[in-house]
């Protein structure tokens, strides 16, 4: 039986760990040809992940899968990447999930404006510059999706009195840029939206259990509030797959799931994960 996504291309940044190559897994499970863009390519002793590694595990789906090497601070070193995943793939990108970040975590009073520049470029521009680079093919067949990985550090902390973390001081420039591209992403599906792109944004409820969040440690976080990465990329599945009307959202992974009724399903989109 076809899967939902055969024949469907999709590009992925950030996919050589985490949430990316997570998000990667399951679209090359459900069917889709995936380009796979990090700053990673082979695998490095003193980082965990790499776009190699990432396309190993895909290969057993049977799908196209093309890895691109590329650093998105830099607008001249992400200005193909459409391109080549468009040759590499076969024909224009369906599906596209900007999910790589930079998180440089200091209180504002700290931050230079390198510190910024960077963040801007990576969190903001890139994804913008992406968007911009797949509409055409997505416009001359009338449809597309975008999701635009967002965090909970986006929203505003509410008070006073203010619960304070030992992270709220240091996430604050982090939440501006990711505050920032929810609302890029609801004026870009306006804008597109009469040509049948969906375009939508999502959080997860506070932090996903990725091996690298578990290795930096989640302390001061409620256990009811770390969810799995099956749970963000399901969410992330399911907007990459919605209805027309769809669009234009901020949405938080376990709200929109609820809202669907929607189960979590595995990587591989066969299994319900323990849990």
């Amino acid at each position: 039986m076809a899967k939902p996504l055969h024949h469907k291309r999709a590009l992925v940044t950030g996919a050589s760990r985490g949430i990316g190559a997570a998000t990667a897994q399951r679209l090359a499970a459900e069917g889709a040809d995936v380009a796979l863009v990090a700053r990673t390519g082979p695998p490095q002793a003193e980082i965990a992940g790499s776009l190699e590694e990432t396309a190993a595990r895909l290969a057993r789906f049977g799908q196209r899968v093309l890895t691109i090497e590329a650093d998105l601070s830099d607008a001249q070193g992400r200005a193909d990447i459409v391109s080549r995943a468009t040759h590499g793939l076969g024909g224009p990108i369906d599906i596209l999930v900007n999910n790589a970040a930079a998180g440089i975590y200091r209180t504002l009073s700290e931050y230079t404006p390198r510190h910024r520049t960077k963040m801007l470029e990576i969190n903001l521009n890139a994804p913008l510059d992406l968007m911009q680079a797949v509409v055409p093919g997505m416009r001359e067949r009338g449809e597309g999706w975008i999701v635009n990985v967002s965090s909970a550090d986006a929203r505003p902390i509410p008070g006073p009195p203010f619960q304070r973390s030992p992270l709220t001081n240091i996430h604050a420039f982090y939440g501006t840029t990711k505050a920032a591209l929810d609302r890029l992403s609801n004026g870009f599906a306006v804008e597109v939206f009469e040509h049948g792109i969906r375009c939508n944004s999502l959080a997860p409820r506070a932090a996903v259990a990725t091996a690298g969040a578990l290795a930096k440690g989640l302390d001061g976080i409620p256990a009811d509030m770390i969810e799995s990465v099956e749970t963000m990329v399901e969410a992330i599945f399911a907007l990459c797959t919605c209805e027309q009307d769809r669009t234009a959202q901020c949405y938080e992974s376990l709200e929109l799931l609820h809202a669907l009724d929607r189960e979590v399903r595995s990587l591989d989109g066969e299994t319900t994960p323990a849990g």
